[in-house]
């Protein structure tokens, strides 16, 4: 099993969602998060006054997945999250050694 953390821009989110359920990812975790990269913040004006945002609004999908599944799903984020313009974001995949289903004890495949 495989966890997939992405981090995305906010308003690709329902369409990452949408696209991910057409190829069955049956659940996901959703953060609001704030960060930055290469992009390092932009300046804003606000009355008057011009100040630096260096945290920019990004989302983080987390989604725990059979292994066979991962390049599926990654080819689908990408497709679909990317913009072409820096702070598209960025996907990272771990091993997952463990899951348990609290309500019913069930483990790894059977937790998903």
């Amino acid at each position: 099993m495989k966890k997939i953390e992405a981090i995305i821009k906010p308003f690709k989110m329902d369409d990452v969602r949408e696209a991910l359920g057409e190829i069955g990812v049956t659940g996901m975790t959703v953060s609001e998060v704030k960060g930055f990269g290469r992009q390092k913040g932009h300046t804003e004006l606000y009355r008057g006054a011009e100040y630096m945002v260096d945290f920019l609004p990004k989302v983080k999908l987390e989604i725990v997945i059979a292994t066979e599944d991962v390049d599926r799903c990654v080819e689908t984020i990408l497709a679909t999250a990317q913009t072409g313009k820096i702070g598209d974001g960025k996907i990272f995949i771990t091993d997952v050694e463990r899951i348990i289903r609290i309500r019913t004890g069930e483990e790894n495949q059977d937790a998903i």
